[in-house]
């Protein structure tokens, strides 16, 4: 995988990754919609709108590797996430395909699974269980990467981020758990795109934090290994006073399971 591609290449993960990855492919194509910085050695900036196929056909041309970034990156109405993160989502999977690109690199998200119980330890084996319509849109995108690899022979990587923090440190009780810091980033989806060889895959991306809930063992063979740990800033977010809802500290997904929630706590399993 030498020519690689990053949609939403302009967002937080999308700039970290461009400076992480600077260097160690023969040619770094970064597409948003976006304006972005002028492109480096080894780098091509593209104007790409994931909704429109034509101009994702001319991003995919000649590479290998997709890093699908791009989309609404939190919980939003129906009618845009809809566009983005389901319709713009069908569209780089099958621009890829058409282009005989190799591998898809899908960010989705631990809201795919938010609703199961945080006192359960997760891998990646669980059924899908969203949390919002963010969430749902990421289940839609890691069933199109499993549809892609099943039908069409894609290598496809669907990686379950936690909480990225624009200034690269955790800021809130639940993020003890659920962060994953920039080198960590960088290192989780560079060995996505260099492993030689795997079919469908789902990992999680958190650091090494010492009340990690979520179970990368199955994707051991990755050779993911994270370097950071939120509990270095535990006693700096504690002595906030700051605490998680206790509704919210129930489930893996924290506030995006109670935001419009109108259930009963008692009948999620």
């Amino acid at each position: 995988m030498t020519r690689v591609l990053i949609t939403g290449a302009a967002g937080h993960i999308g700039r970290v990754l461009r400076k992480g990855l600077q260097g160690h492919y023969s040619l770094v194509r970064l597409a948003d919609i976006a304006a972005q910085e002028p492109a480096g050695p080894g780098e091509q900036v593209v104007s790409v709108d994931i909704t429109d196929p034509i101009q994702l056909a001319g991003a995919m041309d000649g590479m290998d590797c997709v890093v699908h970034l791009a989309g609404i990156p939190d919980e939003a109405s129906w009618d845009r996430i809809r566009r983005m993160n389901i319709e713009g989502c069908y569209n780089v999977f099958e621009s890829a395909r058409s282009a005989g690109v190799k591998r898809v690199i899908f960010a989705s998200s631990n809201h795919a699974v938010g609703f199961h119980r945080r006192d359960r330890m997760i891998d990646d084996t669980v059924t899908p269980r969203p949390d919002s319509r963010y969430g749902l849109s990421k289940v839609f995108g890691e069933a199109v990467g499993r549809l892609y690899a099943d039908k069409y022979g894609l290598s496809v990587a669907c990686l379950r981020i936690g909480s990225f923090r624009p200034d690269d440190r955790p800021t809130a009780p639940r993020h003890l758990s659920t962060w994953i810091s920039h080198r960590d980033t960088v290192q989780l989806v560079r060995r996505a795109i260099d492993h030689p060889d795997y079919h469908f895959i789902v990992a999680y991306g958190v650091s090494a934090n010492a009340r990690n809930r979520w179970d990368n063992s199955n994707v051991r063979f990755l050779g993911y290994q994270p370097e950071d740990d939120a509990e270095h800033y535990a006693a700096q977010i504690l002595a906030t006073g700051a605490r998680e809802d206790e509704r919210e500290a129930l489930f893996h997904g924290g506030f995006g399971c109670l935001n419009e929630f109108a259930g009963r706590i008692e009948e999620i399993d």
